[in-house]
């Protein structure tokens, strides 16, 4: 049933409008109308009800459906209509139609959201009883010459849907009314009993940890759609709410094969994210990417977030930003959202009529309650000794909980998770360790937490051994994610870089590694030669080498070369063979960013080095029209590095031109020497 229901919600049918369906009727013919009214019957009779409350309601629509589906089984047999029963028909045809966008809205929505609505559903479902029944009294029932019992049968349907329609029942009600008293009662600190808790899921419809994860998901999209202004605060804090039962009641399940993400070489686990769909500064799936004034993409939560904090600069370059304005990038949206739907992953949108909607979930006091519990049951169960198997289970929740936003993530930080989660990493149970360090990659997004990491007990030591000891690329990944993250505070890319070990497993990575661990390295790499003082480190590990080797395949790997010659290395790439032979090559072949970083590492290696450098540069064929060309099409910073080495290229060959000439007119100063020519 979640299945159908989730199926429903990818492409909810509308209900259609009188004009296009009056225009479908009138062309129609006779024939055509009664087996659509037959389908149509026979579909509504074999509906279900998409949650046990709406039970009575569904079961009065399925009876009386049956009833007219053989009513137009009978009709079926007859040949042409009479006119004012073909134009009673093709109007019942549009009530039909109706009832059945009735009964696809249901089970699109979440259960918890129907409860709410409950009355509004039967109430609708009324009105269009009311209307069938108008109609079936106005069909001219002697003219169609049905048998007798088929007669009856018409006249039976009529006078159900003329009797008093199913509403809203008293338990239905008290239901309603318990779930509400139960969000009054977190609101006010108040632990919900689990008895209490598991009955009304019960009555819910939701009696496992999958269906209880399909209802979250399904009520957060609901939230970010904005489909029920009304009830947007209750279905807030119904989302803690179920986060809260689901660990206090299904934690001793098994965790969803999709919930549970695991290396890319088990059959268990969906595709990862492509690293283009991921924000470089949140790490996680972009679900509104916007471009900033540097071209770069990221998540606009995350960018804002930035913004907010009083940085003016892009994350991922550096540079100052002109302007701090934001452009949505649709493209990438729809790209993402069709790897979601694809692959089963939740992502929050909005109508392109709508204007982009605030971050989905401002949570309420409700909420943030039913999460601060959530996150203290999680971490007192997990500090008491049990089994690996149930340690993984809590763990994933844990994972999983602290993706759910800032205020979570304080709250599981605060209860004490880190140092439980620290000896995880060592785990020899595969899943046990990559929900381990998921989960303190995802706690690392706050500030806060980064500081609990880093002053935790044998912390960095674990994230070191994840990356080198990874039982699966997807844990190895995650643990350089990791040092990424906390690389971002300044005195922690300090303490990162003087550990050699931290320099030497992400280097190892960037070797080794498959896209997408290699690109989280580079990331980490790119991080942490920010500080100068690492810069030695990095380059005796052999940093260099790796984002040399790496040059075709990552944008990033040319961004580290860049910020490794603007701090030191530059020495260190120009003695690898034939480095600057391939970031000409990426100058002329790469993408906009990489382009834009090779050309600003060319400048910088000329400046440090000389011109044995730019020698180098202009041994390459082509490369003039390579430097013309980005100056013509690339970005600003790229126009302007561009142009710096243009120069630096010029002065080079007007200083050799004049050398040769000195030397044909004078051979006996054959060696006169050019190095103090330098470029600009």
């Amino acid at each position: 049933m979640a299945n159908a229901r989730n199926a429903a919600a990818a492409s909810p049918p509308p209900p259609p409008s009188s004009s296009s369906s009056s225009s479908y009727s009138s062309s129609a013919s006779d024939g055509e109308i009664l087996r659509s009214l037959h389908r149509l019957a026979r579909d509504l009779a074999a509906a279900e009800a998409p949650a046990p409350f709406l039970e009575t309601v569904f079961a009065a629509v399925s009876r009386r459906a049956k009833l007219l589906a053989a009513v137009f089984d009978d009709l079926l047999r007859c040949g042409r209509l009479p006119r004012s029963a073909s134009l009673c028909l093709r109007e019942v045809l549009l009530v039909l139609q109706r009832f059945k966008a009735v009964v696809a809205d249901c089970s699109a929505r979440s259960r918890m959201r129907l409860l709410l609505q409950a009355d509004e559903v039967a109430a609708r479902v009324r009105e269009l009883q009311h209307d069938l029944a108008t109609l079936l009294d106005l069909l001219p029932v002697p003219e169609l010459g049905l048998a007798d019992d088929v007669v009856d049968l018409l006249a039976l349907a009529s006078r159900q849907c003329r009797r008093s329609s199913p509403s809203a029942d008293a338990a239905e009600h008290e239901l309603k009314a318990g779930v509400l008293a139960l969000i009054q009662e977190v609101e006010r600190e108040i632990v919900p009993e689990r008895e209490r808790l598991e009955g009304i899921l019960e009555e819910v419809g939701i009696n496992d940890p999958a269906c209880c994860s399909d209802e979250i998901e399904t009520l957060e999209r609901e939230i970010g759609d904005r489909v029920a202004e009304r009830w947007t605060s209750a279905m807030i804090a119904l989302v803690g709410l179920l986060r809260y039962a689901k660990c206090v009641l299904f934690t001793a399940a098994t965790p969803r094969p999709m919930d549970t993400k695991v290396d890319v070489d088990d059959d268990a686990e969906p595709p990862s994210p492509p690293p283009d769909f991921r924000c470089p500064i949140s790490l996680d799936l972009m679900r509104d990417p916007v471009v900033s004034a540097s071209g770069q993409t990221y998540d606009r939560e995350s960018i804002t977030r930035w913004f907010g904090s009083g940085k003016s600069t892009c994350p991922k370059t550096g540079q100052v930003l002109a302007n701090l304005e934001l452009v949505p990038n649709k493209a990438l949206k729809n790209l993402i959202s069709r790897w979601c739907r694809e692959n089963g992953v939740a992502m929050e949108s909005s109508e392109p009529s709508k204007p982009e909607p605030a971050p989905v979930v401002t949570a309420n006091k409700a909420a943030l309650e039913a999460a601060r519990m959530t996150a203290s049951f999680l971490v007192k169960k997990l500090s008491v000794s049990f089994s690996p198997a149930a340690a993984n289970r809590v763990v994933h929740e844990i994972r999983q909980l602290a993706r759910s936003g800032n205020d979570t993530r304080a709250f599981i930080g605060e209860a004490g998770a880190v140092p439980l989660l620290v000896p995880l990493l060592h785990s020899d149970d595969t899943a046990t360790q990559l929900n381990a360090v998921t989960a303190l990659l995802n706690l690392s997004i706050l500030d806060a937490n980064k500081k609990r990491i880093m002053h935790a007990e044998g912390a960095v030591e674990a994230i070191c051994h994840a990356m080198g000891s990874g039982a699966t690329w997807r844990a190895k990944e995650n643990a350089a994610a990791t040092v990424l993250s906390l690389a971002s505070v300044h005195s922690y890319r300090r303490r990162l870089g003087r550990n050699p070990r931290v320099v030497e497993r992400v280097v190892h990575l960037v070797r080794t590694g498959p896209s997408s661990t290699k690109k989280d390295a580079l990331a980490a790499l790119l991080c942490l030669s920010g500080e100068r003082e690492n810069v030695g480190k990095l380059v005796e590990a052999g940093a260099a080498e790796a984002a040399l080797s790496a040059i075709s395949e990552e944008e990033t790997a040319v961004a580290v070369l860049a910020s490794l010659a603007k701090r030191g290395g530059a020495e260190a790439i120009v003695n690898i063979d034939g480095a600057v032979v391939r970031l000409v090559a990426e100058l002329r072949r790469g993408t906009e960013w990489s382009r834009e970083c090779a050309a600003a590492a060319l400048v910088l290696l000329c400046r440090r080095v000389g011109t044995a450098v730019v020698a180098q540069v202009m041994s390459v064929s082509g490369v003039e029209w390579a430097i013309w060309e980005l100056m013509a099409t690339g970005t600003e910073r790229a126009r302007r590095k561009a142009a710096s080495l243009g120069r630096a290229c010029r002065r080079w060959a007007a200083a050799a031109a004049a050398a040769a000439e000195q030397t044909a007119e004078y051979p006996a100063t054959s060696d006169v020497t050019t190095t103090a020519i330098t470029a600009s």
